[in-house]
């Protein structure tokens, strides 16, 4: 709509856009000669910011950048202005990452307005932010002001009050290099421990007042490392500590000055780079004006635009030739100067493109679409990235008919995909192939492809009749379909969709092409009722279907098969225009059984903002089963959420696009697995034997639950003699995650137990098994095994194992081994106790009184 051509055989471009530069071709043709003239277009943009500087809040000494990042064409120039004065790059002022601003060392007077200026030919722009100066003890709010107005610090919260730390001590420099020195110091004498204190070191060069500050890393560090110092000068640093009322008083200041650089080579001067052919680059380069000592080799360092690995060569002379490089790709190129000290000063980087040629690759997805008699429309893509080597300028399209060797070559510029080509015969095969072009030749051509011209020009203004008749023969896995066409034949008719399915024709669908008049559906389950149905299309749509129904047959059938139908080929319906897929398919968990995905499309506008009746279809299974068959949903958007999803479960993504009876491939696959959840179900298979020779000691087995919706950490038996007894009164033992078997000993002889299990993940403890109950051998047939095995029994705990450091036992858990009633060994215990004692006391008793009435005998008679 944008390009009209005038009288005389001009182009008039509307509403100029910057994808429209490019080269244009001017053909003329009188039948007998063929010239072309070509001209570039350059489309001019004015500057725009990518990124603006924001206002800063900063204390004196600290170190800030505003950030300005601009686009244009061509590249805008950048400068700051600071007060309506130009900023002088310097020491303390400084350009980084090509237009931002960085302030070293503040100081009072660099508060003000600073503002980023881009120009370029055709405008320019300009965005402005504050910087504001506080007092020390005003801390930083977390967030930048947000207008440009006069700042003062009456608003902001000033530090809490309280005592503050004195001065640290015995600063001393224990390392002294070229560009950096090393600081160590005691604790002030007002916190000597000093575990609490944060420290900050002021340091600037002598005679300057700019001082910059260097905080230690984490509390109570003692020492720093002061980078990127001038070698040989002399700097003053002094020490402040701080606590959570601020900052305390200031050391005594110290001189150290760095050592003398050792005389390395400076950047090789006049450095430039120049493209020799399309895969290689020469960079010639001058000797180093400074440098002790003679320079041994120079190493030269190359990297491709937009990757972050650089590599190197090793170069004895002033000049070298990189080879195998990409085509029309940039590099950027440095040079280092080596001498016996080791490597100098690094040269900027210089960035050059390599030479476009001839594109490497033909176009892509080339697609035929007959229009009517005399008409076919062309779609194809253009050739993979990386393989364009230049500009793509335009497309060559070669085609003849498919009974002659001569061809016709009609030449399409800019980055045009589809074209019509008219004025063909009717009812004629021809054959067509494309090849790209840039600016030095054309490029590889795509094979040759087929379509013929209709004998006549139908109506493709509405859809296709329904077919005049279909017929279906079940066989024991296949059905074979065949039909005949609408009876009204004035009608285009594209192909056939075929629907089949168990009880639905909407389970699957297969398209053929309009010649077709039989189709076998394989891979059906025998003895199964299907439903198929056929319906005739074109680019309107899709006509009146036609149903029928099949039973295929048992595998008992051994009928004879017609072997020509079932074998007999068909040829797919060719999509008009294929999309391009999905690109950038993500998968973003949101919880146990939810996942967000989202993707991006290349077919939209760079706004990605959907103006068409396109829709997506987004598909998911997990290979656990193996056998698993994906599941499906649409979306209008470019995302969706994806619920019911099982928890702890690896998912794979994909999406396709569809327009009208355009669709693209599935695109790449993303995965995502759902977040834990606790077990929704216990353990199970729960079973208690005793072990052989072991009347009082028991094993409990045990299958891990079938729901466990995550890694299991642990288990936690509980048992009881009272079935009815509160779960907190039963007695527990913690079982590692990795068991499924555990041994419960001393327990009371002839008793009965009652086993509950539960299984715990990182997310927490699942619901408890049914109780299982068990009883205990009596003694004197301890070395049987129990009747039940079903059932389960429980004893003094051992050893507890260990299921995490997270873990901790129900509150009032018991450590008893046995429940709440008095075993029957206890009491009769305790009865042999107190007999023996009364007995011994009335022993006692009797030994005295028989001593006491002998002595009193023996005195009478003296």
């Amino acid at each position: 709509e944008r390009f009209l051509l005038l009288a005389g055989g001009s182009l008039e471009i509307s509403d100029v856009m910057e994808e429209d530069v490019g080269m244009y071709t001017c053909i003329a043709d009188n039948g007998n000669e063929t010239i072309e003239a070509q001209a570039e277009l350059t489309v001019q943009v004015p500057p725009e910011f990518l990124k603006r500087p924001v206002n800063i809040y900063a204390h004196e000494s600290m170190d800030i950048v505003f950030e300005c990042e601009v686009t244009g064409k061509p590249t805008p120039t950048v400068k700051w202005v600071k007060n309506g004065d130009m900023v002088i790059p310097s020491d303390y002022f400084k350009i980084v990452k090509e237009h931002n601003l960085q302030v070293l060392g503040l100081v009072k007077s660099d508060e003000g307005f600073y503002q980023c200026i881009a120009e370029n030919d055709v405008g320019n722009a300009q965005a402005a932010a504050q910087l504001i100066i506080l007092d020390l003890d005003v801390a930083i709010p977390t967030l930048p002001p947000t207008s440009l107005t006069s700042a003062t610090n009456d608003h902001l919260a000033p530090a809490t009050t309280g005592p503050l730390p004195s001065a640290p001590r015995d600063i001393v420099a224990t390392l002294v290099s070229t560009r950096f020195i090393r600081l160590t110091w005691r604790t002030p004498v007002s916190d000597p421990q000093g575990d609490n204190l944060t420290y900050s070191i002021f340091y600037t060069k002598e005679g300057i007042n700019r001082e910059r500050v260097e905080n230690t890393s984490r509390p109570g560090e003692t020492q720093v490392t002061i980078q990127n110092l001038m070698p040989e000068t002399v700097y003053v640093f002094r020490v402040v500590a701080q606590n959570k009322h601020g900052p305390g008083e200031s050391s005594v200041p110290l001189k150290v000055a760095t050592q003398p650089e050792v005389q390395l080579p400076g950047p090789a001067p006049n450095i430039r780079a120049y493209a020799s052919s399309p895969t290689s680059v020469t960079v010639t380069w001058e000797t180093p004006l400074s440098g002790n000592g003679e320079i041994q080799n120079y190493k030269l360092y190359y990297m491709e635009k937009g990757q972050e690995t650089e590599q190197d060569v090793d170069v004895g002379g002033l000049s070298y030739t990189i080879n195998g490089l990409k085509k029309y790709t940039e590099y950027s190129f440095r040079v280092v100067a080596y001498n016996k000290h080791g490597p100098g000063v690094s040269t900027q980087d210089v960035v050059v493109r390599t030479l476009s040629d001839v594109p490497s690759a033909p176009p892509q997805n080339l697609t035929l679409e007959v229009r009517n008699s005399k008409s076919i429309m062309l779609h194809w893509q253009p050739p993979p990235a990386g393989t364009h080597s230049g500009q793509i300028t335009g497309y060559k399209i070669r085609y003849r008919k498919v009974s002659r060797k001569s061809d016709v070559t009609e030449s399409i510029g800019g980055t045009q995909l589809f074209q019509l080509i008219e004025g063909l015969e009717r009812g004629t095969e021809y054959s067509f192939r494309v090849a790209a072009l840039t600016v030095n030749g054309t490029g590889p051509a795509t094979d040759w492809i087929s379509a013929e011209t209709f004998e006549s020009d139908l109506d493709e203004t509405r859809v296709p009749e329904v077919p005049s008749s279909l017929h279906v023969r079940p066989l024991v896995t296949s059905i074979v379909v065949s039909w005949t066409p609408p009876e009204n034949q004035n009608i285009v008719v594209r192909g056939y969709a075929i629907g089949y399915g168990i009880g639905s024709p909407h389970a699957q669908t297969i398209k053929v092409d309009y010649k077709q008049r039989y189709y076998t559906i394989e891979n059906l389950d025998p003895s199964s009722h299907y439903v198929i149905t056929l319906k005739a299309f074109n680019n309107v749509g899709e006509g009146i279907p036609l149903y029928e129904s099949a039973v295929t047959r048992p595998h008992s059938d051994t009928s004879e098969v017609d072997l020509f139908v079932i074998n007999a080929p068909y040829t797919p319906v060719p999509d008009p225009s294929p999309m391009m897929p999905p690109v950038g398919v993500q998968a973003s968990i949101l919880s146990h059984d939810t996942i967000r995905i989202t993707w991006a499309d290349n077919s939209l506008p760079k706004n990605q903002k959907i103006t068409d009746a396109r829709y997506y279809t987004v598909r998911w299974k997990t290979n656990i089963p193996a056998n698993t068959k994906y599941k499906t949903a649409n979306a209008t958007t470019l995302s969706y959420l994806v619920t019911g999803l099982k928890p702890n479960t690896l998912y794979e993504f994909s999406v396709m696009v569809t327009k009208g009876r355009r669709s693209s491939t599935w695109s790449m696959t993303a995965h995502g697995t759902t977040f834990e959840l606790v077990p929704t179900s216990p353990p199970k298979d729960v079973t208690v034997v005793s072990k052989e020779g072991k009347p009082r000691t028991i094993i409990v087995n045990w299958q891990p639950p079938s729901e466990a919706n995550g890694k299991i950490t642990g288990y936690i038996i509980y048992y009881s003699t009272d079935v009815n007894a509160e779960i907190h009164d039963w007695v527990i033992e913690p079982v590692v995650g990795n068991r499924l078997t555990h041994q419960i000993q001393e327990l009371t002889l002839d008793t009965p137990y009652y086993f509950k299990i539960q299984a715990r993940n990182s997310k927490g403890m699942g619901p408890m098994s049914e109780a299982v109950q068990f009883r205990t051998p009596k003694a004197e047939s301890s070395d049987k095994m129990p009747n039940d095995q079903a059932l389960g029994s429980a004893g003094k705990g051992s050893r507890p194992a260990d299921i995490g450091p997270d873990y901790k036992p129900p509150l009032g858990g018991s450590n008893s081994p046995h429940g709440s009633p008095t075993s029957p060994l206890d009491s009769n215990m305790l009865l042999v106790i107190i007999v023996s004692v009364g007995v011994i006391t009335i022993v006692i008793v009797v030994i005295v009184a028989v001593f006491c009435t002998r002595r009193t005998t023996s005195h009478q008679k003296k």
